[in-house]
């Protein structure tokens, strides 16, 4: 049986169905993170077993394995290897020093990363978006503890029309996207490219996606990082095709969050309004608010 060796340190994160656990750990003299991902049970969703499912179990060991990130612009990966056993698969890379990257350089980033030319192997992830309404809807039948809050009808109005926006996202460009881009994803530097980790996510999708989604814990404000990625992308796409992948990812996200967020503390104690500062609550209502604006446009689309 796989077990961490003795004086590894655990690391926050490993939350997919499939991750053991993260541990950073050293060889010889050089500091590297361990990873390890369980092969799935019989009685495990299927869906871990879909090469196109956003939850595909061995995502990440596949892109490093085969180096589809190795060179690419943009975005790309540091050194790893991968080693599979019956029970599951460790990749250990190598630990990436924080480069005290901006949200602009990351924007930009992603732009180019859009833009280029990266390989399509059959285990890309397609439909990032949908599959995680999807799973609410199967999970909740939507977003039944907003429903209790002032964005109620914003919330009903939304989720009513899901399905028009994520039929407008199929219909845009569909580019190369990190599917989590995250400052705590995109940590590092390599050149002109950052240097990107936790690829379990990897596929094509709209274009302004990865922009909607890094936007939501951004410092920097929703234009510049729009411009930015627009410059990145080059005129790959058209700015409004833009514009509209990423408002639909930044919202949905915003909205699915603050609904997780709320519908865990909404059992316990007292009104649902007297929980809004609850420190597990408040970073994800703040990061709504800030999305008022991409709300209102949609609302009016």
């Amino acid at each position: 049986m796989w077990e961490p060796e003795p004086g590894w340190v655990a690391l926050p994160g490993g939350a997919a169905p499939s991750t053991v656990g993260v541990w950073r750990a050293a060889v010889g003299d050089h500091p590297v993170v361990i990873k390890r991902l369980a092969v799935p049970s019989p009685h495990d969703p299927s869906e871990l077993s879909d090469p196109r499912h956003v939850a595909y179990w061995r995502r990440e060991a596949d892109v490093l394995a085969t180096g589809v990130t190795a060179r690419t612009v943009g975005l790309c990966a540091a050194a790893a290897t991968v080693e599979e056993d019956a029970e599951g698969i460790t990749i250990t890379r190598e630990w990436v020093e924080e480069a005290a990257v901006t949200g602009l350089f990351v924007a930009l980033s992603l732009g180019r990363f859009a833009g280029s030319d990266l390989p399509r192997p059959t285990f890309l992830a397609q439909g990032l978006l949908r599959s995680r309404l999807r799973a609410t809807q199967h999970r909740a039948g939507g977003w039944p503890t907003l429903a209790r809050t002032t964005v109620a009808d914003i919330a009903d109005s939304l989720w009513s029309r899901r399905e028009t926006f994520l039929s407008a996202l199929e219909a845009l460009p569909q580019v190369p996207q990190h599917g989590d881009p995250t400052l705590a994803n995109v940590p590092g530097r390599r050149g002109d490219d950052a240097l990107a980790i936790d690829w379990a996510t990897l596929g094509i999708g709209p274009v302004g996606g990865d922009l909607g989604f890094f936007s939501l814990g951004a410092r920097e404000e929703f234009e510049p990082l729009l411009d930015a990625y627009l410059m990145g992308l080059d005129g790959a796409a058209a700015r409004d095709d833009v514009l509209l992948g990423a408002q639909v990812t930044a919202v949905y996200t915003a909205l699915g969050r603050a609904e997780w967020a709320l519908a865990r503390v909404a059992t316990g104690e007292g009104a649902l309004a007297s929980k809004y500062r609850h420190p597990a609550v408040a970073p994800h209502l703040r990061t709504l608010q800030r999305q008022f604006a991409q709300v209102e446009a949609l609302l009016g689309w």
